[in-house]
């Protein structure tokens, strides 16, 4: 993997999901199969290297953030949006941390959402944001799914007790349910909630999105005798199943698609 620092030109950007959104790398260590930053990183960057075959390192976020504070309005900030910002890397280099740190001394809410448990070194930082709220993606309990399709991220396990650790530190959580990996049955879905909503505030639920995807890429998350055709039916089941699942174990959720 190609590991490359570079002096970025922005780090404050608009966002439609929060007010803003910061992204301290470029690239993605995990290489989540279904990742639709892979695309967008690609066209924005003009990258034509593999999805983590390269992460670049915006070495100077924090002076950055310093002079984007001055001069915007206070609003919700979303890390990350095209990246996890505690993939291993932060290890060494800790820009999330100290974009944290900013954030939080400057009272700006913060939405985290990560498959590390990396974010568990900065617990108590998180504790002192009057507005932090931290999101965790699960796309499956099933150890063979996740190594065909996240295998470079946390184990679930280790992703589950984000949640316990954030809820028993009365710190926002969410778990991001997303993307739902195609053909998985609605027991396996709602075996997800189940088994985090205890300790989970919110939900987000989400379908695969394929943009960008090649063909090859797409046959990947289609089983035998299945066409793309087959996967747009089989999301709109999957769209009733969420609201039934929703409804039947009472949590707060939404649906995004």
């Amino acid at each position: 993997m190609e590991v490359r620092e570079i002096k970025a030109k922005t780090l404050l950007n608009k966002s439609r999901i929060a007010d803003y959104c910061i992204n301290p790398y470029v690239g993605c260590e995990h290489a989540c199969k279904y990742c639709y930053a892979d695309y967008y990183t690609r066209r924005i960057y003009k990258i034509d290297k593999s999805w983590g075959e390269y992460v670049y390192v915006k070495t100077n976020s924090p002076i950055l953030l310093e002079k984007d504070i001055r001069r915007n309005k206070v609003g919700s900030v979303y890390i990350s949006s095209l990246t996890d910002p505690y993939q291993s890397l932060e290890k060494k280099y800790e820009l999330t941390r100290r974009i944290l740190e900013l954030l939080i001394k400057n009272n700006w809410p913060v939405i985290i959402q990560t498959k590390s448990s990396l974010i568990l070194r900065d617990i108590e930082l998180i504790k002192k944001g009057q507005d932090v709220t931290v999101g965790v993606t699960i796309t499956s309990l099933e150890k063979e799914i996740v190594e065909k399709f996240e295998k470079l991220a946390s184990s679930v396990d280790e992703r589950i007790k984000i949640l316990k650790e954030t809820r028993e530190n009365k710190i926002k959580n969410y778990l991001f349910l997303g993307p739902i990996i195609p053909f998985t049955e609605k027991e396996k879905i709602e075996e997800i909630v189940k088994t985090t909503k205890d300790f989970t505030d919110e939900y987000y639920f989400d379908k695969l999105n394929i943009r960008g995807f090649s063909q090859d890429k797409i046959k990947e998350f289609l089983p035998d005798g299945k066409t793309i055709e087959d996967l747009e039916a089989y999301f709109k089941n999957v769209k009733k199943w969420v609201k039934e699942i929703i409804e039947k174990n009472k949590i707060k959720a939404n649906v995004l698609f």
